[in-house]
């Protein structure tokens, strides 16, 4: 989480112990941060434009009221964001500087897929940038989720929503020793791309102990296109489907159709019903966001529960 153009204050007021320990690591952690963006604002945010559909995620379940979001790719759960209400200020990608300008916002909350833009957007009005940094999923959506609790007054709701995710991983965590071998897939237009440790969702193997069908998929952000047949060579005892045409708008039930064929039958994880298939906007949307990272857990618990042992 990088801040522009707000002063040094000092640190905020402790909100639970166990809510500061896990922000502090987190802020501590991650790379090319200085002291500046750990600090609060001097005074509450009255008029705050969000670029970040997790932050969004986040302000939503605490209550919090924004002036400005994006007029493209809310998830149908956010979907009141829509109304006219709220100022349309651009895409995720590119702000509408004017309508920035003409929200005469006090506070701009950008993330991963706005930060480019984030000196330009601090020119307008302090720009706090809430992207997570590598290898630190959990770790980062609590220590933004800590942060926007403290900012915007809301401790108490953002230390309960905490809690939902601690409880979800450490669920996961004591699962995944008998859920055996885990592959994420992503089916975009009709293609896969695998996904392991070190990768965009390596946190599943990182930091949650889930066994990695393949051992490493890269960074590259869409993943490692794979073939049906690699697929069944891999023969993952779980497989976890992300459609991410049904994440950008691009119709539903597309990858359950992809993925419809005796290739994908005779693998172990469809074989065992272990084929969980993700929230879309959840996991590749607004991924990181307080509630979403707690319903992310939560559902991936329930699963693996369900489902039984991989071994």
């Amino acid at each position: 989480m990088r801040l522009i153009g707000l002063p040094h204050v000092p640190a905020p007021a402790l909100l639970t112990a166990a809510f500061v320990v896990v922000a502090a690591q987190a802020l501590a952690a991650a790379p090319d941060e200085g002291a500046a963006r750990r600090a609060p604002l001097p005074q509450q945010p009255r008029t705050v434009i969000v670029f970040d559909v997790a932050t969004l995620d986040t302000l939503d379940a605490l209550n919090v009221e924004v002036a400005g979001v994006p007029g493209s790719n809310l998830p149908d759960y956010l979907g009141k964001y829509r109304a006219p209400r709220y100022a349309k200020v651009g895409t995720l990608f590119e702000p509408d500087y004017e309508a920035v300008a003409a929200a005469a916002p006090d506070l701009i909350l950008i993330g991963p897929r706005t930060s480019a833009r984030r000196a330009a957007l601090a020119r307008i009005a302090p720009t706090v940038d809430l992207t997570i940094a590598p290898g630190r999923f959990i770790a980062g959506a609590q220590a933004n989720l800590a942060w926007l609790g403290e900012t915007f007054g809301r401790r108490s709701e953002a230390a309960a929503l905490a809690g939902r995710i601690d409880a979800a991983a450490a669920r996961v965590r004591a699962l995944a020793p008998s859920a055996g071998r885990v592959l994420m897939i992503m089916v975009n237009g009709g293609k896969l791309t695998a996904f392991g440790a070190g990768s965009r969702f390596g946190w599943l193997h990182d930091e949650l102990g889930l066994s990695p069908t393949i051992q490493s998929a890269g960074a590259i952000a869409h993943g490692e296109v794979i073939s049906f047949e690699y697929l069944l060579k891999a023969n993952p005892d779980w497989l976890l489907v992300l459609d991410r045409d049904a994440a950008v708008g691009r119709g539903s039930d597309a990858a359950r159709a992809v993925l419809d064929n005796d290739i994908v039958a005779a693998t172990r994880a469809a074989k065992a019903g272990r084929i969980l298939h993700v929230d879309p906007a959840r996991w590749y949307i607004s991924a990181g966001g307080g509630a979403a990272t707690a319903t992310i857990l939560e559902s991936l618990a329930d699963a693996l529960a369900a489902g039984g042992s991989g071994r």
